[in-house]
């Protein structure tokens, strides 16, 4: 049963059939086929969104959408220029700086990307920047948005794995930290290659006026993750937070927030987090059939068994099956079918599920820019109008420094214990 489980959802997928349907329609075949009751379905689906994490996922959405809308991006682009567009290649700088920056206010990479390519793209070109190796960059930057917390994939993890948001979200700083790093070296690598220009030094003045205007931008994430690790309150109070403060800011600070638009990002994000809400329903179902039928112990045993029990090795086919998922299906998506899969295997060899739970959202996040399902490779190519071909040539050096990056998160656990130890020990 668990390869026909296995076998109609693949079948599914691959005859067009929304993600979120097959793994529904898969797993009620099988409850058909064992003469199981079908009133399950809908009490596991109800059971499977039945956490009070889960808020947090539409709220974060809708945030991401208010700063990338809402003129907040903009102004942290605007600062991050002026204080780093004068090194030689400055602006592929301030593309990566300014996507972490906004990573810790949005959650989504795809926002990220809409948000630092619709302010820096134009620039970019302008100042004789090659336009396919920006929008490479800044898509690739993108994915930092899922590592960097606040993250909606980390807050999936957590309701799945029974983990706290909250430790998540803090072991994501150091490879959210490292991705952009990595990713400003080359950059600065390639400036130096292909000689592109520094921007023309901006005055002091004019420098404390971006720092002004930018500092009520700059305080979300200030807000949202000091609030979080100070327990002064939960993740999903904190997204909730991020949406009234930011909302506070477009509308009457900034005054770039009208009803119309506000309606319009509302309808949006609940699209978005109503899709994301019925794959988690359904994979409810799904996980029950996995469960039932002990496919997960299967695996974690002919992974073990494939491997000899070597862990440098379970892990690395694990994260050979994340980054080939991560290629082919949407991130949330692929994170929720994923993780209970594997989690027994992590279990079995003692592994830590915080660090896992890192290894798996980054894993993920790079498939956001490896065709053919790059969500952030998409963004940019809207944004620009080049082709998804013409940005996937130079944005091959990019995924290779985050796979670096993945490859460091795996094997050297501290880079993400580290953190979430000092505070909760």
């Amino acid at each position: 049963m668990g390869f026909v489980l296995g076998g109609a959802f693949f079948l599914l997928m691959a005859l067009g059939m929304p993600i979120g349907l097959a793994i529904g329609v898969a797993a009620t075949i099988v409850l058909l086929l064992n003469g199981l009751p079908l009133q399950m379905v809908p009490q596991m689906m109800f059971t499977g969104n039945n956490s009070f994490a889960l808020v947090a996922v539409p709220f974060f959405i809708l945030a991401g959408d208010i700063l990338a809308k809402g003129g907040i991006s903009e102004r942290i682009v605007a600062f991050a220029e002026a204080s780093l567009g004068r090194i030689r290649g400055g602006l592929s700088i301030v593309s990566t700086v300014a996507s972490m920056f906004i990573a810790a206010i949005s959650g989504s990479g795809a926002a990220t990307t809409a948000a630092v390519g619709s302010a820096l793209l134009p620039e970019l070109k302008e100042k004789g920047y090659d336009l396919d190796f920006s929008a490479a960059l800044i898509a690739a930057s993108g994915t930092i948005g899922v590592v960097i917390p606040p993250s909606v994939p980390m807050v999936l993890y957590a309701v799945i794995a029974g983990e706290s948001v909250a430790k998540l979200f803090m072991a994501g700083f150091i490879p959210g930290a490292l991705m952009g790093t990595g990713l400003i070296l080359l950059a600065l690598h390639v400036a130096k290659k292909r000689n592109y220009p520094a921007a023309d030094p901006v005055p002091k003045e004019e420098k404390r006026r971006r720092f002004k205007d930018s500092i009520w931008g700059l305080m979300t994430p200030v807000i949202i993750l000091g609030g979080i690790f100070s327990g002064f309150f939960t993740p999903s109070e904190a997204a909730a937070i991020a949406v009234v403060y930011s909302l506070g800011v477009a509308f009457f600070v900034y005054r770039s927030m009208d009803w119309k638009k506000f309606y319009r990002l509302v309808v949006g994000a609940g699209v978005t987090s109503s899709l994301i809400m019925f794959i988690i329903a359904t994979s409810k179902l799904f996980g029950w059939g996995l469960a039932f039928y002990e496919v997960p112990e299967a695996i974690a045993s002919a992974l073990l068994g494939v491997a000899g029990g070597n862990e440098a090795m379970v892990y690395l086919m694990i994260l050979v099956i994340v980054l080939l998922a991560g290629m082919v299906m949407e991130t949330a998506s692929a994170l929720i079918i994923l993780t209970p899969i594997f989690l027994p295997t992590v279990i079995q060899m003692g592994g830590d599920l915080i660090h896992f739970g890192v290894m798996i959202a980054v894993g993920l996040a790079i498939g956001m820019a490896t065709p053919p399902v790059a969500i952030d490779i998409y963004v940019a190519s809207a944004i620009t109008g080049l082709s998804v071909e013409e940005i996937s040539r130079p944005i091959v050096p990019m995924v290779l420094v985050l796979m670096a990056v993945l490859l460091l998160t795996t094997y050297v656990p501290w880079l993400t214990v580290f953190l979430p130890s000092l505070i909760w020990g």
